[in-house]
């Protein structure tokens, strides 16, 4: 059993295909998904999806930097009381993207700081982006301890890796390792400690590099699998079972054989 750590199945790209592409991601091993959130319109639609496949998909709430100019100042408060009242295995995706110089930075750290706040409130991990923005966020995660989570497709040095392991949080890896110019993140993968590793698709986005330019989908993460696996020379059974459990003690996920 697989787990796909970051999918955002709510994505209009999926309303044509998404039982299929559901059925695909089963059949490529893939149980268990945790699908974040981007802004506020997309909790309801993320709750209903999840909670037509309960014991497959699992909702995560947030504000997703890139889609800054869509929040609302109130958009934190309803966050935490949408969490109190709403399950949710955690809050995200959040963060800080420094891509784009429309975001106003200043804007970005007051939402990433208030939902880190929402995340020690309710005792629930966090999902973080960051996008040329990597060092300051581990320098405002050091400035919130006891929050946990995962820095989702991963894009930094050793270093700062390692930094983020010692915060106890762990890196998200999908399509981007696969190709073969990634050679810094490909040397991390191979040698870091695989307790700290998530693997995700981050679908429709990120596509491996067998599947570049098209439609990303969550059982591709069984292609970055067996890239995993290789550079790290271990037997693909071992490095799903490792990872999907890193999956459900990060986020609680319900054992898929009690299911």
């Amino acid at each position: 059993m697989l787990a796909d750590s970051h999918v955002h199945l709510d994505d209009r790209a999926f309303d044509t295909d998404r039982a299929q592409v559901l059925q695909r991601a089963r059949d490529a091993g893939v149980g268990q998904m945790v699908v974040p959130a981007v802004d506020a319109s997309s909790w309801t639609r993320i709750r209903e999806l999840c909670a037509a496949h309960p014991h497959a998909l699992f909702p995560a709430y947030g504000l997703h930097p890139l889609y800054l100019n869509q929040h609302a100042p109130g958009d934190v408060d309803a966050l935490l009381a949408w969490c109190e009242t709403h399950a949710a295995v955690a809050i995200g995706e959040i963060g800080l993207d420094f891509h784009l110089d429309e975001l106003d930075p200043g804007l970005q750290r007051n939402y990433f700081t208030q939902q880190l706040a929402v995340t020690r409130t309710l005792d629930l991990p966090v999902i973080v982006h960051a996008r040329q923005a990597l060092e300051e966020v581990i320098l405002t995660l050091r400035r919130h301890p006891g929050v946990r989570g995962v820095v989702h497709s991963f894009s930094g040095s050793e270093e700062q890796a390692q930094r983020l392991w010692q915060l106890g949080f762990l890196i998200g890896i999908g399509g981007p390792v696969t190709y073969e110019r990634a050679q810094r993140l490909r040397r991390i993968v191979a040698h870091m400690p695989i307790e700290f590793l998530l693997l995700e698709s981050d679908a429709p986005d990120q596509p491996d590099a067998n599947h570049r330019g098209q439609r990303n989908e969550p059982a591709r993460v069984a292609d970055i699998l067996r890239c995993v696996a290789a550079l790290r020379d271990e037997p693909e059974h071992a490095v799903a079972a490792a990872t999907a459990a890193n999956t459900r003690r990060l986020f609680r996920l319900p054992d898929p054989g009690s299911a």
